[in-house]
């Protein structure tokens, strides 16, 4: 009996071999990509769609042969069927999900594999109870199970080859499922050339409780394409979404590498900061111990910085250390260190062979710093106070070795600047000072030695009283009376200027309070506020709140900031005034004259009045600089309408002529020294008396 076969049947065998192989592939990448519970289910689910899809070629392939009988299929043993081709792919899918496929596991793989495809497929075919029995060519069978266990072979070093990403992975996979789907279905139809029916045969399972060929291709063709379909589109779905969890991870190692290279680099330069150094400094001293080698430790600090910011603004300041930063790096070798410690202080870290090397780099480094450079079209230079420790010699600790180094470049200062010097044990005395000073000034506020002294500023020439001027004084309870001039740069270099200028702005409007609250009348009291607290985010907050917590009215609070302040990024400055304007305060610019004003911003500052510096009323005397200097001020003042004050007076002449010029105001010991409130009560009272009188 001869079998024919539906052609549009054989072409969709084919194309269901084709798709179950490329999701074989697909499944294999999920497989290999996971690991633990979701492994193995990517396992069990690629092992049903692989056997389903391949169990599925084989049925369909059987549907499209006709035989001139009616035809059925015993449902059990197409289970049977079914149960053995998931068995075998969920073999398949193991061993090449696994790290290595060596030569003789994919031959046995192999056979093991094949094995199963052909009694899947004999199977199969026993589902029709053919009587009599299917006679079976030898020389076909033989070739059908050499197929299946070649397309095992082939179909399992494919899928090993290509689950993990390839640059064209996509095409490779296309051609690999033709491949594989070509040899699935040779291998049945193959086996189906083998089968022989003898003429007056009969179909078994048509004639008893076997399913009918159009029931089993409905079954077959929707069951096959939906679970097919499911798995693809799961298997893609799940390879985007771990696309993205790599790139999100990816992003995210690269954020942490970012966060831990700004934790450790300067912001500005992107030069190490104290963290790295630090770090870089224990490797160094652990490093010199074992080779018993030298290095020295540099701490340097530019001289004339804070002028060039002040006049050129932070803008060029900052490119003038980028500038000096990449100078540094390329004048020192690559295994050397050069950190920011932050603001205008490097530290560099370099190997030596004497004493004497440290000198000869110190010198050349010196001479770097006073390199002329052009910075948006200006030329400025600056110059450098250097301080070299060497290890062993001065210190065998890294913190050691910066104090040391720091008290050199101190030496540096105190001699006039713009030099270099070794560190010498004489010179920790005035470190350990300055430490134990900085110290005690944290202390001080807390334990009330801190006080305020206030001088008057009077009408010119010679009064009344129009306001007082707080000025900090400590009294440290070994040292005595300590000035400003001695504590205020330690509290700016150790960040307690921001307390200190706080406790200074309180204390001043409580006793302005106490004094309008006894009667006094007093037009206001000025206090000092000091760069980094006229840029605290806190100020307008602290001046609003310590207004309100005294009950004093804005207007008899003056805050007095230097020329320089105000220049520095006016735009900036320009919108803290304002609101500290809006507030009622009074500004007042102080030592006018030394800076660099801009009159188009200067306008624009809501001040109400100008301080002429005491430098130059120090040598004023009449047809001099200083008065024409004076004069230009006053003039200046009232074209603004400002306010202007002269401090520093301190003789009679300066007095007169002061006023003569047009100051409106006068501040200085010949007026008024700076006293306790006591003191300066007395003073109110004696001009109350004196105003009754007149």
């Amino acid at each position: 009996m001869i079998g024919t076969y539906n052609l549009p049947l054989v072409l969709a065998s084919f194309l269901v071999a084709g798709i179950a192989s490329y999701v074989a592939l697909s499944m294999t990448e999920r497989i290999s990509a996971s690991e633990g519970a979701t492994a193995r289910w990517w396992l069990a689910g690629g092992a049903c769609a692989l056997g389903f899809g391949v169990w599925s070629m084989h049925f369909i392939g059987m549907l499209a042969f006709r035989l001139p009988i009616p035809q059925g299929y015993d449902l059990l043993i197409t289970g049977y069927s079914l149960l053995i081709a998931v068995s075998a792919s969920g073999y398949a899918l193991w061993m090449v999900s696994r790290p290595t496929l060596p030569m003789r596991q994919l031959l046995g793989s192999g056979l093991i594999m094949g094995s199963g495809v052909a009694a899947m497929h004999y199977v199969g075919m026993a589902a029709m109870h053919m009587e009599p029995g299917i006679d079976y060519d030898p020389l076909w069978f033989s070739l059908s199970i050499v197929i299946a266990i070649a397309a095992s072979v082939a179909a399992l070093w494919i899928s090993f080859a290509l689950r993990s990403e390839h640059r064209h992975l996509l095409r490779l996979r296309l051609a690999a499922a033709v491949v594989m789907g070509l040899a699935i279905a040779g291998m049945h139809y193959t086996g189906m050339a083998a089968a022989r029916f003898p003429a007056g045969s009969i179909c078994g399972a048509a004639l008893g409780h076997g399913v009918s060929p159009q029931w089993l291709a409905a079954l077959v063709g929707n069951s096959t394409f939906g679970i097919l379909g499911i798995a693809l589109v799961i298997s893609v779905l799940d390879r985007r979404l771990q696309e993205r969890t790599a790139l999100l991870a990816t992003s995210l190692e690269k954020a942490n590498q970012e966060l831990t290279h700004l934790a450790m680099h300067d912001g500005l330069t992107r030069l190490p900061n104290r963290v790295l150094l630090e770090d870089r400094l224990t490797q160094a001293i652990e490093n010199a111990r074992r080779g018993q080698r030298r290095f020295a430790v540099m701490f340097i600090d530019l001289d004339g910085f804070k002028v060039i910011n002040d006049a050129y603004g932070h803008q060029v300041g900052d490119r003038l250390l980028l500038q000096l930063a990449s100078n540094l790096v390329e004048s020192l070798r690559a295994e050397d260190t050069v950190a920011r410690l932050g603001g205008d202080e490097f530290v560099v870290l370099t190997e030596i062979e004497a004493p004497e090397d440290a000198a000869t780099i110190a010198h050349k480094l010196m001479e770097l710093a006073t390199l002329p450079m052009e910075v948006d079209k200006a030329e400025v230079a600056v110059s450098a106070s250097i301080g070299v420790a060497i290890y062993p010699e001065d210190g065998r600790r890294a913190q050691d070795l910066l104090a040391n180094a720091d008290a050199a470049m101190y030496s540096v200062k105190e001699r006039g600047r713009n030099g270099y010097q070794l560190f010498e044990p004489a010179m920790n005395r005035g470190a350990h000072e300055r430490i134990a000073l900085t110290q005690d000034l944290r202390r001080a506020i807390g334990r009330g030695e801190l006080f305020l002294d206030y001088q008057p500023k009077v009408q010119a020439p010679a009064g009344p009283v129009m306001g007082v001027e707080a000025l900090v004084r400590w009294r440290h309870p070994a040292r005595g009376l300590i000035m400003p001039n001695d504590f205020i740069p330690l509290a700016e270099r150790s960040g307690l200027i921001i307390e200190l200028g706080r406790w200074v702005l309180d204390e001043a409007c409580r006793q302005m309070s106490e004094w309008r609250a006894d009667g006094y009348a007093l037009g206001s009291v000025s206090v000092n506020l000091s760069p980094t607290q006229f840029r605290s985010d806190l100020l307008y907050h602290d001046v609003k709140a310590t207004l309100a917590r005294h009950a004093l009215p804005a207007a008899s609070l003056v805050l007095e900031i230097t020329e320089s302040m105000a220049m520095h990024d006016p735009q900036t400055s320009l919108e803290i005034l304002r609101k500290l304007s809006d507030l009622g305060v009074s500004i007042s610019i102080d030592d006018f004259g030394t800076g660099y004003s801009s009159l188009m911003y200067l306008k624009k500052l809501p001040a109400s009045e100008l301080k002429i510096d005491r430098g130059f009323v120090r040598d004023l005397i009449p047809g001099s600089d200083d008065e024409a200097i004076v004069s230009a001020i006053v003039a200046l003042g009232r074209t603004l309408g400002l306010q202007v004050i002269a401090e520093g007076v301190e003789t009679a002449e300066q007095q007169a002529l002061l006023t003569q010029l047009g100051c409106t105001s006068l501040q200085g010991y010949l007026l008024g020294r700076p006293g306790q409130p006591g003191i300066v009560r007395t003073g109110f009272e004696r001009q109350t008396v004196q105003l009754r009188r007149g």
